[in-house]
């Protein structure tokens, strides 16, 4: 995709623009504290504290491999008044006795796809996670009903608790919870007793059927740490407007037919992470901590802001689109080629490896819209730790790596094509391919001499790919040629035009055919449009997002009040 002609576009949502203004107010922050030689430092150094940590990993006798499915629910509530039904998920959470290295390291948390218009849905989703300790665990399954326009609205809970695990553990099997509606929305279940009254065969209490199978010991010489053996799971996140935002464009459902979308893409990658990659946010200047901690009110303000924009960004919905892979495989590479679109269109990403190896990456870029939604902040979820972060690009090679070849072997094509990227189809062979790969983020600063372990840990879980690590300080010269010469090739394949932001209003996401009429796409013929019709179409959106955001903080504030209510009996 080129960089072309700007074209003026408002703001999108409202918080997002928060988010990526405090972005951008932070790389200058950045840069005169690196510059000045300001902000909280090391005790070792002059460097700002954050960024690598050695914290050991807590010594624990190896757990267990434990497999848990999602069969179906039965009897929810109906969410939608207009449907008369719901497009209900699980989220679960597992806890278990095994200390971590800090209170801030986030959870074990595992997504089930959405099943749409139905109050039984049948998920058969499996989890298979290692090292749950002999002591057993507590599985927290919550069930949302996914609404992207409005908030997803809670269905309920269900417990699974179990307080000791062996080989000879019976397992689960196939058992019915019964959901605590207590947690859930007011407004789901007020529809579901009016229906009630009327047919009594319509039940109030619903049920989430689970299984539990212990599959045999842990094969690690430290049981400290828990992961997710699989399956490699990965989703591709399609955001229309937003891609109107950052000017980014995808492939349509014919494969040819371009359409606005800022994707997003999150892979989880089988485990473990290697212990040593570790690495907290750099606290470059007070207010970062107050923002990643929420600690104070400015703090909580950014937090939210940038937790919102997030959510946003890898947002689920009818456009969202799922797959799974058992295991590493050739097949699993294959995939990633295709979300990243093999080399074509000079794209670079950036990326976030969560510690239990959820791969997230967008495309980035010069662009104010895309360099600005690619912030690894947004990546990580304002998490406090993380694995690893960077960049990334795809390198489409001449003929077939080998076991040993050069890093810099000649590409395919040689030189540069006009007018759009190569007429032949990319080969389906990961052999094809390099993948570089660096460590150049200013928000976690990952160290440069953990590398090769990311290196090893991205061959064991991408068969078949050759992978280049590239140190942003060390090889920044070898680093700046070749990501010109990505951006140069963005240029010469495409002849797109990048979005740029105005200072004041917001869009709402049903927003996306009257821009198509405002920049003129009527019928696939361009005409006239002129800045006030942008405006007024702007300003009748506006209320729309803001009852958007409304309903996000009700939300979050019922949500926190249950869930401070149930740990409490």
């Amino acid at each position: 995709m080129a960089e072309g002609k700007a074209v003026s576009q408002p703001n999108g949502h409202r918080s997002i623009g928060y988010a990526t203004k405090f972005d951008q107010k932070a790389e200058s922050l950045q840069a005169k504290a690196d510059k000045h030689g300001k902000g909280k430092k090391n005790n070792d150094g002059g460097q700002p504290a954050g960024g690598f940590d050695d914290t050991a990993l807590p010594r624990a006798p190896p757990g267990f491999n434990v497999k848990f499915t999602f069969h179906r629910a039965s009897k929810l509530p109906m969410a939608d008044i207009n449907t008369m039904s719901s497009d209900p998920y699980v989220l679960a959470t597992l806890s278990t006795s095994l200390p971590t290295r800090h209170k801030q390291d986030p959870p074990m948390t595992f997504r089930t796809p959405t099943i749409r218009r139905n109050c039984d849905p049948e998920w058969n989703s499996e989890w298979i996670v290692a090292n749950v300790p002999a002591k057993g665990f507590a599985l927290k399954a919550r069930i949302y009903d996914e609404d992207p326009a409005d908030h997803d609205d809670r269905l309920g809970n269900v417990h699974v608790q179990v307080d000791t695990l062996s080989e000879t553990f019976g397992g689960i099997k196939e058992q019915s919870y019964k959901i605590k509606k207590r947690m859930g929305s007011k407004r789901a279940y007020f529809i579901r007793g009016c229906a009630a009254m009327f047919n009594r065969g319509v039940h109030m209490s619903g049920q989430l059927v689970v299984s539990v199978e212990v599959l045999g010991k842990t094969d690690t010489d430290n049981g400290g740490k828990l992961w997710t053996v699989g399956p490699c799971n990965w989703t591709q996140h399609l955001s229309p407007m937003v891609g109107r935002l950052a000017g980014t464009k995808e492939p349509g459902k014919d494969g040819k037919t371009e359409r606005y979308a800022f994707q997003a893409n999150q892979i989880q990658l089988a485990g473990p992470v290697p212990a040593s990659l570790y690495h907290r946010y750099v606290e470059f200047r007070p207010f970062v901590k107050g923002m990643f901690t929420s600690t104070s009110l400015r703090g909580r303000v950014l937090h939210h802001a940038l937790h919102h924009q997030h959510n946003r960004i890898y947002n689920y919905d009818r456009d969202t689109v799922y797959g799974s892979f058992p295991s590493p495989s050739l097949d699993l590479t294959l995939q990633f080629l295709d979300l990243v679109h093999h080399d074509s269109g000079g794209r670079i990403f950036t990326y976030v490896l969560t510690l239990d190896g959820i791969w997230r990456f967008t495309e980035t870029g010069k662009e104010f819209g895309i360099d600005l939604l690619s912030k690894h902040t947004m990546h990580s979820d304002v998490n406090i730790y993380i694995a690893f972060s960077g960049e990334f690009f795809i390198r489409r090679l001449k003929t077939p790596h080998k076991e040993g070849s050069p890093d810099d072997q000649p590409t395919h094509p040689p030189s540069e094509i006009d007018n759009g990227p190569p007429e032949d189809e990319p080969p389906k062979d990961p052999a094809y391919y390099s993948l570089i790969i660096d460590n150049d983020s200013g928000t976690y600063r990952p160290n440069a001499k953990l590398l090769p372990q990311l290196k090893e840990f991205l061959l064991r879980s991408l068969p078949g790919i050759k992978i280049v690590t590239l140190d942003c300080n060390g090889d920044k010269e070898k680093m700046d040629k070749w990501k010109n010469e990505q951006r140069e090739r963005k240029k010469a394949e495409g002849n797109h035009q990048a979005v740029v932001q105005n200072d004041s209003s917001s869009i709402g996401s049903s927003d996306e055919e009257n821009l198509n009429r405002q920049e003129g796409i009527v019928g696939g013929e361009v005409k006239p449009n002129t800045k006030n019709k942008v405006k007024g179409k702007v300003e009748e959106s506006l209320q729309k997002v803001e009852d958007i955001r409304k309903g996000d903080r009700e939300r979050e504030e019922r949500e926190t009040e249950d869930d401070m209510a149930g740990s409490s009996q």
